[in-house]
């Protein structure tokens, strides 16, 4: 199994209009074969001391998928070239994390 934490950080403000192209595009990524989880999510507001808050501008895609295969598959499919389309001039970075479980 590979885990991807994906954490985008839109330009000010612009958080919940990539939100929106986001989940629009969800199901199509939900359908690809290998996709186990693929989700955003955000801050808990306030959680206190323990918590490291990313901020109202971030969000982290947590994703789950089968194999190397099917997150390679999923990087080149039509639909995320449109969602990278519609968000790229949204986003003011991006860093995505490829990990495996600990053996």
């Amino acid at each position: 199994m590979i885990h991807v934490l994906a954490i985008i950080t839109a330009k000010p403000g612009k958080r919940e209009e990539i939100l929106g192209h986001f989940r629009a595009n969800m199901p199509a990524v939900h359908a690809e074969d290998g996709c186990i989880e693929y989700g955003p999510a955000v801050d808990v507001p306030e959680f206190g001391a323990i918590q490291t808050a990313f901020g109202p501008d971030t969000f982290v895609v947590i994703e789950k998928w089968a194999d190397e295969a099917a997150l390679k598959a999923h990087g080149a499919a039509p639909h995320m070239a449109a969602y990278a389309g519609k968000t790229r001039p949204l986003i003011e970075t991006r860093v995505i994390h490829v990990l495996k479980p600990a053996a």
